[in-house]
């Protein structure tokens, strides 16, 4: 019978105690002089019109019809749209405290418990950014050390790729295990073997939980904490991998801690591991909760991005044979066969000008992470007190037709000048701006043009014979390309 329906009977119950909950919600302050948007429905809000899979689709056709600043409403959650270059920057530049909070999302609250860098707010968020960017430099970041270390990464790459021998393979596990070597190197002073049963553990619990994030589940359960925390779904396998990796994390820092040596720091979680034991006040920050967060926001951070990009690059070389062959041609005529060097970008306008599009293209944060306002705001005309979350859409800020010529298309000539010189565009901003930038932009800059020349001057990409090449970007926090296999052929 219809009603017998387990998936039936498991949804009426869901309904009833979401209807449930919400009729014991305090109801919201109404705010005047809110932002505009879609009228939201009682319980889901705006939900039924937002593109599950994709909800940052949806977000550009209502900035059509509302402005650069409008409203949602997902549950009992309202949610302020900034779109446009103009637009975001106003708020994370030029308004950049008023800006600078994250908001509370009850699923990511509940695994960081405000520690590491990503979701803290107050103080703490200070003092562990300013220990990271900090920690960065001292370990490598913008020097000739880490330029070394890239270099010899690409140097296991190139030899790993070698040995596909032209045959086809797919690419995430091995782009994924090459850049979260470089992030290992500066937290734990050392690389993993790409065949290190401990490195594709790690990296394929990230994987699945990025792509968990950005879930429908997930969304449900951001709505309705107290419902969906005692219901199965993949929220609970997100739990369940974040314990594994704060696991491998703590254990390792523990050994760590065992063999410290003040005057002799080898890696962040030594440097650490030091102020902790500098004096009791370090206490309120640099305890061991803080640093296991720190340690995963970072070993996540700086691998899912920059691996999810040069994927992106590989693809579309493939995609635009012609644009990969000009890339080759200016890397034999400035490089050779040398090692790529940093110093090469400013020779080479062309492969720098395919690089940018590539970040501009990939959209790999197509929402940004979210902030929320530090401090009652009245902007553009709207008032936005103290609390509010706020999406500053980048996607909105890539694809904008006013600063970009062709927005929608792979398009190298949005960074190049009519005599092929790299001209810079103030709407490029992957790493989002203000207080709450990407802390390992110029580290993400550096591992995309190495490992990106290093790889088209050792190999042509093609596709396999009979495979049609999907741009449809995949579905989770961040944007990557879908899975697809690749054939490298080796440079003559």
């Amino acid at each position: 019978m219809f009603l017998g329906d387990p998936v039936t009977l498991l949804l009426a119950v869901v309904l009833s105690l979401i209807v449930a909950n919400t009729l014991y919600r305090k109801e919201r302050v109404n705010v005047q002089n809110f932002p505009p948007g879609p009228k939201p429905l009682p319980i889901i809000g705006n939900i039924h019109n937002i593109n599950a899979k994709r909800p940052y689709l949806t977000y550009l056709e209502l900035w059509k019809k509302y402005g650069s600043v409008f409203s949602v409403q997902i549950g009992s959650q309202r949610m302020v749209l900034l779109c446009g270059y103009e637009t975001v920057k106003d708020a994370l530049v030029n308004h950049a405290e008023e800006f600078s909070d994250r908001p509370i999302i009850p699923l990511f609250h509940e695994i960081t418990k405000g520690n590491g860098v990503v979701f803290a707010n107050g103080e703490n968020w200070k003092v562990m950014r300013r220990f990271t960017i900090l920690a960065l430099r001292d370990f490598g970041m913008g020097r000739r050390t880490i330029e070394y270390r890239i270099n010899e990464e690409c140097d296991f790459l190139v030899e790993k790729i070698k040995s596909y021998r032209g045959e086809p393979f797919e690419n995430t596990m091995i782009m994924n295990a090459a850049v979260a070597n470089i992030i290992v190197s500066i937290l734990l002073g050392h690389r993993f073997d790409y065949q290190d049963p401990t490195i594709l553990r790690l990296l394929s619990l990230i994987n699945q939980s990025v792509k968990i994030t950005g879930s429908p589940m997930v969304m449900l359960y951001n709505m309705f904490p107290s419902v969906m925390r005692w219901l199965p779904g993949s929220h609970k396998t997100l739990a369940i991998n974040v314990a594994e990796i704060q696991s491998f994390i703590r254990e390792t820092f523990t050994k760590y801690r065992d063999k410290l040596e003040i005057n002799d720091q080898r890696n962040l979680i030594d440097a650490f591991l030091v102020k902790q034991q500098e004096n009791k006040e370090n206490g309120l920050y640099f305890h061991d909760d803080n640093l296991t967060m720190l340690v995963s926001n970072l070993f996540t951070a700086g691998m899912e991005t920059t691996s999810s990009t040069l994927r992106w690059g590989l693809l579309l070389m493939m995609k635009y044979p012609e644009i990969q062959k000009n890339v080759q041609n200016e890397i034999e005529k400035v490089i050779g066969q040398s090692r790529p060097q940093t110093e090469h970008r400013k020779s080479m306008p062309y492969t720098d000008a395919v690089i940018h599009e590539i970040q501009k293209f990939g959209n790999i944060i197509p929402m940004n992470l979210p902030h929320a306002t530090a401090q009652d705001v009245t902007f553009r005309g709207y008032f936005l007190p103290k609390g509010t979350f706020v999406i500053p859409l980048l996607m909105s800020v890539l694809y904008d037709q006013s600063h970009f010529e062709n927005p929608n298309e792979f398009y190298p000539q949005h960074f190049l000048d009519s005599e092929g010189n790299f001209v810079k565009n103030e709407a490029f901003l992957p790493f989002s701006a203000g207080k709450r930038s990407c802390a390992g932009e110029n580290l993400a800059r550096m591992e995309l043009f190495l490992f990106f020349t290093s790889l088209l001057q050792n190999f042509t990409f093609q596709a396999p014979p009979g495979e049609e090449l999907d741009l449809t970007p995949g579905t989770g926090l961040s944007a990557p390309p879908s899975p697809y296999k690749i054939c490298a052929l080796p440079c003559s």
